[in-house]
Protein backbone atom coordinates (compact mmCIF):
# COMPACT_ATOMS: atom_id res chain seq x y z
CA UNK A 1 0.00 0.00 0.00
CA UNK A 2 1.10 3.18 -0.76
CA UNK A 3 1.59 6.71 1.60
CA UNK A 4 -0.33 9.64 -0.09
CA UNK A 5 -0.58 13.06 0.81
CA UNK A 6 -3.66 14.38 -0.61
CA UNK A 7 -3.46 18.71 -0.83
CA UNK A 8 -6.75 20.23 -0.06
CA UNK A 9 -7.92 16.85 1.60
CA UNK A 10 -10.35 18.91 4.04
CA UNK A 11 -12.08 20.13 1.31
CA UNK A 12 -15.26 18.74 -1.19
CA UNK A 13 -13.49 16.49 -3.58
CA UNK A 14 -10.42 15.69 -1.24
CA UNK A 15 -12.35 14.56 1.95
CA UNK A 16 -13.85 12.11 -0.62
CA UNK A 17 -10.78 11.18 -2.10
CA UNK A 18 -9.32 10.52 1.40
CA UNK A 19 -11.88 8.15 2.26
CA UNK A 20 -11.46 6.08 -0.37
CA UNK A 21 -7.68 5.88 0.33
CA UNK A 22 -8.42 5.05 3.63
CA UNK A 23 -10.97 2.16 2.38
CA UNK A 24 -8.36 0.78 -0.17
CA UNK A 25 -5.68 0.37 2.61
CA UNK A 26 -3.53 3.10 2.07
CA UNK A 27 -1.86 5.76 4.22
CA UNK A 28 -3.18 8.68 4.06
CA UNK A 29 -1.44 12.70 5.10
CA UNK A 30 -3.60 15.91 4.32
CA UNK A 31 -2.11 18.73 3.54
CA UNK A 32 -4.86 21.92 3.87
CA UNK A 33 -4.87 25.86 4.60
CA UNK A 34 -8.56 25.79 5.88
CA UNK A 35 -9.83 28.57 3.59
CA UNK A 36 -12.28 26.64 2.23
CA UNK A 37 -12.40 23.34 3.77
CA UNK A 38 -13.06 21.77 7.33
CA UNK A 39 -10.47 20.09 10.11
CA UNK A 40 -13.82 18.56 10.72
CA UNK A 41 -13.96 16.67 7.12
CA UNK A 42 -10.36 15.03 7.87
CA UNK A 43 -10.88 11.93 9.71
CA UNK A 44 -9.07 11.66 13.44
CA UNK A 45 -6.69 8.90 12.28
CA UNK A 46 -5.26 10.76 9.33
CA UNK A 47 -1.96 12.95 10.02
CA UNK A 48 -3.50 16.66 9.13
CA UNK A 49 -1.04 19.61 8.30
CA UNK A 50 -2.76 23.01 8.06
CA UNK A 51 -0.56 25.17 5.59
CA UNK A 52 -0.45 25.95 2.16
CA UNK A 53 0.99 23.36 -0.63
CA UNK A 54 3.66 26.60 -1.75
CA UNK A 55 5.79 26.43 1.04
CA UNK A 56 8.99 24.85 0.43
CA UNK A 57 9.86 23.68 3.74
CA UNK A 58 7.05 22.08 4.69
CA UNK A 59 5.67 19.76 1.70
CA UNK A 60 9.55 18.49 1.39
CA UNK A 61 9.39 17.81 5.48
CA UNK A 62 5.76 16.03 5.17
CA UNK A 63 7.43 14.21 2.42
CA UNK A 64 10.86 12.81 4.52
CA UNK A 65 8.37 12.34 7.83
CA UNK A 66 5.13 10.20 6.09
CA UNK A 67 7.70 8.30 3.58
CA UNK A 68 4.93 9.82 0.82
CA UNK A 69 4.96 7.97 -2.24
CA UNK A 70 2.72 9.41 -4.30
CA UNK A 71 0.51 13.36 -4.02
CA UNK A 72 -2.93 13.77 -4.93
CA UNK A 73 -3.11 17.32 -5.75
CA UNK A 74 -6.91 18.78 -5.18
CA UNK A 75 -6.21 22.23 -3.56
CA UNK A 76 -6.88 25.38 -5.53
CA UNK A 77 -9.38 27.95 -6.60
CA UNK A 78 -12.47 26.10 -8.40
CA UNK A 79 -15.19 29.37 -9.03
CA UNK A 80 -15.30 30.14 -12.97
CA UNK A 81 -16.80 33.41 -12.21
CA UNK A 82 -14.69 34.49 -9.57
CA UNK A 83 -11.73 33.45 -11.74
CA UNK A 84 -12.72 36.10 -14.82
CA UNK A 85 -12.86 39.00 -11.60
CA UNK A 86 -9.76 37.98 -10.01
CA UNK A 87 -7.69 35.81 -12.37
CA UNK A 88 -4.31 36.52 -10.56
CA UNK A 89 -5.86 34.61 -7.62
CA UNK A 90 -6.40 31.71 -9.82
CA UNK A 91 -3.07 31.94 -11.43
CA UNK A 92 -1.63 32.03 -8.05
CA UNK A 93 -3.52 29.44 -6.00
CA UNK A 94 -3.99 27.05 -9.03
CA UNK A 95 -0.88 27.45 -11.39
CA UNK A 96 2.19 28.96 -9.11
CA UNK A 97 1.56 27.16 -6.08
CA UNK A 98 0.57 24.00 -8.38
CA UNK A 99 4.36 24.61 -10.04
CA UNK A 100 5.90 25.03 -6.25
CA UNK A 101 4.26 21.60 -5.47
CA UNK A 102 5.54 19.56 -8.34
CA UNK A 103 9.06 20.96 -7.70
CA UNK A 104 8.69 19.99 -4.24
CA UNK A 105 7.80 16.67 -5.64
CA UNK A 106 10.51 15.78 -7.65
CA UNK A 107 12.96 17.13 -5.15
CA UNK A 108 11.92 14.96 -2.71
CA UNK A 109 11.62 12.09 -4.90
CA UNK A 110 8.02 11.26 -5.01
CA UNK A 111 7.25 8.95 -7.39
CA UNK A 112 3.35 9.49 -8.58
CA UNK A 113 1.26 12.72 -8.97
CA UNK A 114 -2.63 12.78 -9.37
CA UNK A 115 -4.04 16.06 -10.52
CA UNK A 116 -7.47 17.83 -10.18
CA UNK A 117 -8.22 19.23 -13.62
CA UNK A 118 -10.88 20.00 -15.30
CA UNK A 119 -13.56 19.94 -18.15
CA UNK A 120 -13.12 23.66 -18.16
CA UNK A 121 -9.94 23.05 -20.41
CA UNK A 122 -11.88 22.53 -23.34
CA UNK A 123 -13.88 25.92 -23.25
CA UNK A 124 -17.05 25.77 -25.57
CA UNK A 125 -16.44 22.49 -27.90
CA UNK A 126 -18.15 22.01 -30.87
CA UNK A 127 -19.46 18.75 -30.33
CA UNK A 128 -20.46 16.38 -27.23
CA UNK A 129 -19.46 14.33 -26.17
CA UNK A 130 -16.26 15.14 -25.94
CA UNK A 131 -13.10 13.05 -25.74
CA UNK A 132 -9.13 13.86 -24.57
CA UNK A 133 -8.66 14.38 -28.16
CA UNK A 134 -11.04 17.12 -28.15
CA UNK A 135 -9.03 20.29 -28.69
CA UNK A 136 -8.55 22.46 -25.34
CA UNK A 137 -9.66 26.45 -25.71
CA UNK A 138 -10.64 27.62 -22.49
CA UNK A 139 -12.59 30.20 -22.28
CA UNK A 140 -11.96 32.01 -19.06
CA UNK A 141 -8.70 31.82 -16.49
CA UNK A 142 -10.13 29.02 -14.23
CA UNK A 143 -9.45 26.86 -17.25
CA UNK A 144 -6.59 28.29 -18.10
CA UNK A 145 -5.21 27.46 -14.86
CA UNK A 146 -5.49 24.69 -14.80
CA UNK A 147 -4.53 23.43 -18.29
CA UNK A 148 -1.02 25.03 -17.36
CA UNK A 149 -0.77 22.83 -14.86
CA UNK A 150 -1.36 20.14 -16.63
CA UNK A 151 1.41 20.83 -19.48
CA UNK A 152 3.72 21.70 -16.48
CA UNK A 153 3.06 18.20 -15.66
CA UNK A 154 3.74 16.24 -19.44
CA UNK A 155 7.21 18.59 -19.36
CA UNK A 156 8.55 17.71 -15.57
CA UNK A 157 7.24 13.85 -16.06
CA UNK A 158 9.20 13.90 -19.34
CA UNK A 159 12.10 15.11 -17.30
CA UNK A 160 12.06 13.21 -14.45
CA UNK A 161 11.27 9.86 -12.72
CA UNK A 162 7.87 11.09 -12.18
CA UNK A 163 4.52 9.84 -13.64
CA UNK A 164 1.15 11.51 -13.42
CA UNK A 165 -2.59 11.00 -14.03
CA UNK A 166 -4.28 14.42 -15.14
CA UNK A 167 -7.89 13.64 -14.20
CA UNK A 168 -10.45 16.06 -15.93
CA UNK A 169 -13.94 16.69 -14.04
CA UNK A 170 -17.22 17.15 -15.30
CA UNK A 171 -19.69 18.32 -12.83
CA UNK A 172 -18.92 16.69 -9.56
CA UNK A 173 -22.15 16.28 -7.09
CA UNK A 174 -23.59 13.83 -4.43
CA UNK A 175 -21.46 12.97 -1.30
CA UNK A 176 -20.95 10.18 0.93
CA UNK A 177 -23.09 7.44 0.57
CA UNK A 178 -22.17 6.54 4.10
CA UNK A 179 -22.78 10.24 5.09
CA UNK A 180 -19.23 11.25 6.56
CA UNK A 181 -18.52 13.67 4.59
CA UNK A 182 -19.94 15.99 1.38
CA UNK A 183 -20.20 19.48 0.23
CA UNK A 184 -19.94 22.42 3.12
CA UNK A 185 -19.00 25.24 1.47
CA UNK A 186 -20.72 28.07 1.66
CA UNK A 187 -22.17 30.05 -1.37
CA UNK A 188 -21.80 27.66 -3.61
CA UNK A 189 -22.31 27.66 -7.53
CA UNK A 190 -22.54 23.79 -8.35
CA UNK A 191 -26.22 22.96 -9.40
CA UNK A 192 -27.15 20.09 -7.16
CA UNK A 193 -25.72 21.77 -4.28
CA UNK A 194 -27.78 25.12 -4.86
CA UNK A 195 -30.75 23.50 -5.71
CA UNK A 196 -30.86 21.16 -2.55
CA UNK A 197 -29.71 23.97 -0.64
CA UNK A 198 -33.55 25.40 -1.78
CA UNK A 199 -35.32 22.03 -1.06
CA UNK A 200 -33.73 22.38 2.51
CA UNK A 201 -34.61 25.93 2.98
CA UNK A 202 -31.74 27.84 2.70
CA UNK A 203 -32.43 29.64 -0.37
CA UNK A 204 -35.74 31.01 -1.54
CA UNK A 205 -35.23 29.96 -5.07
CA UNK A 206 -32.79 28.49 -8.28
CA UNK A 207 -32.03 30.89 -11.06
CA UNK A 208 -32.19 29.18 -14.31
CA UNK A 209 -29.69 30.99 -16.86
CA UNK A 210 -30.45 30.16 -20.35
CA UNK A 211 -33.56 28.98 -21.83
CA UNK A 212 -33.11 29.57 -25.20
CA UNK A 213 -29.90 26.79 -25.89
CA UNK A 214 -30.05 24.03 -28.81
CA UNK A 215 -31.36 21.18 -26.24
CA UNK A 216 -34.29 19.85 -25.90
CA UNK A 217 -35.86 21.99 -23.17
CA UNK A 218 -33.77 25.20 -23.75
CA UNK A 219 -31.41 24.78 -20.88
CA UNK A 220 -27.57 23.52 -20.56
CA UNK A 221 -27.29 20.51 -20.51
CA UNK A 222 -23.90 18.77 -18.18
CA UNK A 223 -22.53 15.48 -17.13
CA UNK A 224 -23.10 14.82 -13.23
CA UNK A 225 -20.51 12.67 -12.10
CA UNK A 226 -21.25 11.38 -8.08
CA UNK A 227 -18.36 12.54 -5.81
CA UNK A 228 -17.74 8.58 -4.65
CA UNK A 229 -17.09 7.42 -8.10
CA UNK A 230 -14.88 10.47 -8.37
CA UNK A 231 -13.02 9.37 -5.61
CA UNK A 232 -12.77 6.11 -6.79
CA UNK A 233 -11.15 6.84 -9.76
CA UNK A 234 -8.23 8.46 -8.25
CA UNK A 235 -7.38 4.77 -6.20
CA UNK A 236 -7.27 3.05 -9.55
CA UNK A 237 -5.18 6.28 -10.93
CA UNK A 238 -3.00 5.57 -8.32
CA UNK A 239 -2.78 1.81 -8.90
CA UNK A 240 -2.17 2.00 -12.73
CA UNK A 241 0.64 4.65 -12.19
CA UNK A 242 2.51 1.89 -9.27
CA UNK A 243 2.28 -0.79 -12.30
CA UNK A 244 3.17 2.02 -15.14
CA UNK A 245 6.12 3.95 -13.81
CA UNK A 246 6.96 5.62 -17.49
CA UNK A 247 3.44 6.06 -18.50
CA UNK A 248 1.20 9.01 -17.54
CA UNK A 249 -2.33 9.82 -18.51
CA UNK A 250 -5.14 12.27 -19.02
CA UNK A 251 -8.35 11.14 -18.84
CA UNK A 252 -12.14 12.28 -18.58
CA UNK A 253 -14.34 11.76 -15.83
CA UNK A 254 -17.96 11.71 -15.88
CA UNK A 255 -20.75 9.42 -17.26
CA UNK A 256 -21.38 9.89 -21.26
CA UNK A 257 -24.57 10.81 -20.15
CA UNK A 258 -25.93 14.74 -20.20
CA UNK A 259 -29.37 16.06 -17.35
CA UNK A 260 -30.08 19.21 -18.17
CA UNK A 261 -30.97 22.08 -15.67
CA UNK A 262 -34.35 21.07 -15.68
CA UNK A 263 -34.00 17.91 -15.29
CA UNK A 264 -31.83 18.45 -12.23
CA UNK A 265 -34.28 20.46 -10.60
CA UNK A 266 -37.19 18.04 -11.40
CA UNK A 267 -34.85 15.27 -9.38
CA UNK A 268 -34.75 17.27 -6.92
CA UNK A 269 -38.11 18.10 -6.06
CA UNK A 270 -38.99 14.41 -6.97
CA UNK A 271 -36.47 12.98 -4.42
CA UNK A 272 -36.95 16.02 -1.56
CA UNK A 273 -40.80 16.36 -1.84
CA UNK A 274 -40.71 19.81 -1.97
CA UNK A 275 -40.96 22.65 -4.66
CA UNK A 276 -38.45 24.85 -6.03
CA UNK A 277 -38.85 27.94 -7.09
CA UNK A 278 -37.51 28.26 -10.64
CA UNK A 279 -36.15 31.59 -11.68
CA UNK A 280 -35.80 32.59 -15.03
CA UNK A 281 -32.50 34.28 -15.54
CA UNK A 282 -30.42 35.55 -18.90
CA UNK A 283 -27.70 33.06 -20.29
CA UNK A 284 -24.17 33.49 -18.77
CA UNK A 285 -21.57 34.56 -20.68
CA UNK A 286 -19.13 31.29 -21.90
CA UNK A 287 -21.60 28.49 -21.00
CA UNK A 288 -22.11 25.90 -23.42
CA UNK A 289 -25.18 24.84 -24.76
CA UNK A 290 -24.10 21.01 -23.76
CA UNK A 291 -20.72 19.87 -22.00
CA UNK A 292 -20.48 15.63 -21.67
CA UNK A 293 -17.64 13.39 -21.37
CA UNK A 294 -16.49 10.85 -23.75
CA UNK A 295 -15.76 8.41 -20.99
CA UNK A 296 -14.69 5.34 -23.28
CA UNK A 297 -10.96 5.65 -22.23
CA UNK A 298 -11.04 5.70 -18.34
CA UNK A 299 -13.23 3.11 -18.57
CA UNK A 300 -11.23 1.20 -20.62
CA UNK A 301 -7.98 2.15 -19.06
CA UNK A 302 -9.06 1.51 -15.02
CA UNK A 303 -11.52 -0.43 -15.67
CA UNK A 304 -13.53 1.93 -13.54
CA UNK A 305 -17.24 0.84 -12.88
CA UNK A 306 -18.95 3.68 -11.22
CA UNK A 307 -21.49 2.69 -9.09
CA UNK A 308 -23.55 6.05 -8.37
CA UNK A 309 -24.62 7.65 -11.57
CA UNK A 310 -28.10 7.54 -10.92
CA UNK A 311 -29.35 11.03 -10.99
CA UNK A 312 -32.05 10.41 -8.28
CA UNK A 313 -29.49 8.50 -6.26
CA UNK A 314 -26.91 11.67 -6.92
CA UNK A 315 -29.60 13.63 -5.46
CA UNK A 316 -30.56 11.73 -2.83
CA UNK A 317 -27.12 11.57 -1.09
CA UNK A 318 -26.64 15.40 -1.76
CA UNK A 319 -30.11 15.74 0.08
CA UNK A 320 -29.15 13.57 3.12
CA UNK A 321 -25.65 15.42 3.45
CA UNK A 322 -27.59 18.60 3.19
CA UNK A 323 -29.86 17.91 6.37
CA UNK A 324 -26.54 16.22 7.75
CA UNK A 325 -25.09 20.12 7.32
CA UNK A 326 -27.74 21.77 8.81
CA UNK A 327 -27.53 20.00 12.13
CA UNK A 328 -24.14 20.91 12.52
CA UNK A 329 -24.76 24.76 13.15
Amino acid sequence: MASVLVTGGAGYIGSHAVLALKDAGHRVSVIDNLVTGFRWAVPEDVTFHEGNVADEALVPRIVAEQGIDAIMHFAGSVVVPESVSDPLKYYRNNTAASRTLIESAVRSGVKHFIFSSTAAVYGIPDHTPVDEETPRMPINPYGTSKLMTEFMLADVAAAHPINYAALRYFNVAGADPAGRTGQSTAGATHLIKVAVEAASGKRSHVSVFGTDYETPDGTGVRDYIHVSDLAAAHVLALAWLEERPDESVTLNCGYNRGFSVLEVLDAVERVSGCRIERRMEPRRAGDPDALVADNAKILDTFRWQPRHGNLDTIVSHALAWEEKLAARV
